[in-house]
């Protein structure tokens, strides 16, 4: 019997991860095929072995995230990625993604936009894990999972080529 396909991790268990994926901007669609079922493969991915839990994926506007944005973080502006982690010992949270941020730093550094959309999910899910960038050594540990993930999903290393990439802000 053959192994598992490369580029491809074993499903996880169903009660790994509750994830449920909210097209709010219907402009997703166009943008990225089957990108439900994407979202949930990186979802799975980088929340692995992290037990059972709710986990939301939002797809929406720059508007809407810019909006969430200046209401949570005092930042009038729109922002690629945004994580709500729930109460202290609540295992889970939201992630918010905004489209027309994540194709311009998509077109900014010469990536698919599925790429950094994965890598979006996967920086947001690691988010909800715990982990953090604002310090030095956060940030490269941050990045060394985030890479380690992204690989096993068939992902190109983000971090290779820096130019025109955000970084993934929280």
């Amino acid at each position: 019997m053959a192994g598992p396909a490369v580029g491809f991790s074993p499903p996880l268990p169903r009660d790994e991860a509750e994830v449920d994926v909210i097209v709010a901007d219907p402009r997703w669609h166009g943008a990225v095929p089957r990108v439900g079922a994407l979202v949930q493969r990186a979802v799975r991915a980088a929340w692995e072995a992290g037990g059972p839990a709710p986990i939301t994926i939002v797809l929406d506007s720059d508007r809407a995230i810019r909006r969430l944005n200046a209401r949570h973080r005092n930042k009038n502006k729109p922002t690629n990625v945004l994580t709500f982690e729930y109460p202290a010992g609540q295992p889970g949270g939201d992630v918010m993604i905004a489209l027309d941020t994540v194709r311009r730093e998509a077109r900014a550094a010469g990536r698919p936009i599925r790429h950094h959309l994965m890598h979006l999910v996967v920086h947001g899910i690691l988010h909800l894990r715990g982990h953090d960038h604002h310090q030095a050594g956060e940030a490269r540990q941050m990045e060394m999972e985030e890479s380690r993930i992204l690989g096993r999903l068939a992902v190109p290393n983000p971090w290779k080529n820096r130019a025109g990439m955000a970084g993934g802000d929280q």
